[in-house]
């Protein structure tokens, strides 16, 4: 069972809003928006949530065509995906917010909502979050130093469903080396910024290993390791790994079965002290079993 169907099936009607199933997505892939004949294959790939890209997958000459094949796509409803428009300061973010919002006077549009680029300046945003409906998500990416340095101010501007990572982006801006571990700041100060906002954990940046499942693996499960919510990914073929690197692990739920089990009796397990906090982990981690179990 994806995140969206669980959300679902917990009791929520069945045309599941933007937020909600941006807010639930543990995986969520991108599909170029000028190839508008992968769209369908994106939907059906697995992913939670897919986001059709009119940015840096889109050569600028192409942006016009990628523009109205999304429009196209969504307005006919076969297709419900986020859209990562182009920067605010760009020459073609208005034309292309004003072409999205258009949709939402459709009944049954597919627009999820909107991831915004290189998100920096919180007014700017809230003024985009001001012009969208309440059921759709908005998504700044953080892909800089300013952007990281906001990201408090950022989550909390009204309508932000969750906040993602650029980690590309961001280590250029800081001249930075891109691998996962020189980037234990930036992760950090999203997860915090996303916790103390009160929104959605963050969704990590994409890992640019496709093939070796093994990598992405280990980047997804360090994302949950930090705190993340989940991962944007670049290829289908991600998917399967992701979704089950933020899955607890066998040792995971045997442990957090022997802390149950101990709670009100022995004061420890396996040398751990038992008290409230380990408790809660506890029962998050077998909740996450059930839900699983659901599907």
């Amino acid at each position: 069972m994806t995140a969206p169907e669980a959300t679902a099936a917990a009791g929520l009607t069945a045309e599941v809003t933007g937020q909600e199933m941006v807010s639930a997505a543990v995986t969520v892939l991108f599909v170029p928006g000028d190839r508008p004949e992968r769209f369908a294959k994106a939907a059906g790939s697995g992913a939670d949530v897919v986001i059709i890209d009119l940015e840096d997958a889109v050569a600028a000459a192409d942006k016009p065509l990628a523009l109205a094949s999304t429009v196209d796509a969504l307005a006919r409803g076969g297709v419900r995906a986020l859209v990562r428009v182009n920067p605010v300061d760009s020459p073609t973010f208005s034309a292309e917010v004003a072409a999205l919002l258009a949709l939402t006077g459709l009944q049954h549009h597919g627009l999820l909502g909107l991831v915004v680029p290189k998100a920096e300046e919180p007014a700017a945003l809230a003024g985009l979050g001001a012009s969208l409906p309440a059921d759709l998500a908005l998504v700044p990416l953080v892909e800089s130093a300013l952007g990281l340095i906001n990201a408090l101010a950022l989550a909390q501007v009204p309508g932000v469903t969750r906040l993602a990572f650029g980690a590309i982006d961001f280590s250029l801006d800081v001249n930075a080396n891109s691998g996962d571990r020189f980037l234990d700041h930036a992760r950090s100060g999203l997860v915090l910024a996303s916790r103390a906002a009160g929104i959605a954990a963050p969704l990590d940046t994409p890992s640019t290993e496709i093939r070796n499942e093994d990598t992405v693996a280990a980047s997804a499960r360090l994302a949950r390791d930090f705190g993340f919510g989940g991962k944007l990914c670049i290829h289908p073929a991600q998917i399967a790994a992701v979704t089950t690197a933020f899955l607890p692990t066998e040792s995971e739920i045997e442990w957090a079965r022997l802390v149950i089990g101990a709670e009100g009796g022995a004061a420890q397990v396996d040398g751990q002290m038992i008290d409230r906090p380990v408790t809660e982990r506890a029962r998050r981690i077998l909740q996450q079993v059930r839900g699983g179990a659901n599907g």
